[in-house]
């Protein structure tokens, strides 16, 4: 049980990390932010801080050990953070071969929510 906790915490930590370092840019609105966002993928500039927010409060959600149905509702808005970061590159640049660094953040998300179930059963 303690191998399990600690491997749980190594990938959580490591995927709440990445969620925080990308949404920090976010509300704070820098310019490389409202570049990639607004200008490259098109989105009105007003949903960036909305989604910076958004990431940091499901990090937040993720790593608090009660409020089980509140982490599974930050789980999936994690999930959906990535999938549509990785849809919205692959239609406005096509499929490159960088959007498969994706791979290890949506790993991280999968492997963190498999851990937390094993831990709470």
């Amino acid at each position: 049980m303690k191998r399990l906790n600690l491997w749980y915490w190594i990938v959580t930590g490591l995927f709440a990390a990445f969620m925080l370092f990308s949404a920090i840019p976010n509300i704070l609105n820098t310019k490389e932010s409202v570049d990639f966002v607004a200008t490259g993928l098109g989105y009105p500039k007003y949903m960036i801080p909305f989604l910076g927010w958004a990431k940091a409060f499901g990090v937040i959600a993720i790593l608090i050990p009660q409020f089980r149905r509140l982490k599974e509702w930050a789980y999936a808005g994690l999930l959906f953070d990535l999938l549509g970061a990785v849809y919205s590159v692959a239609s406005v640049n096509g499929i490159q071969p960088s959007l498969a660094v994706m791979i290890l953040p949506i790993s991280f998300l999968f492997i963190s929510y498999y851990l937390w179930h094993k831990k709470i059963a």
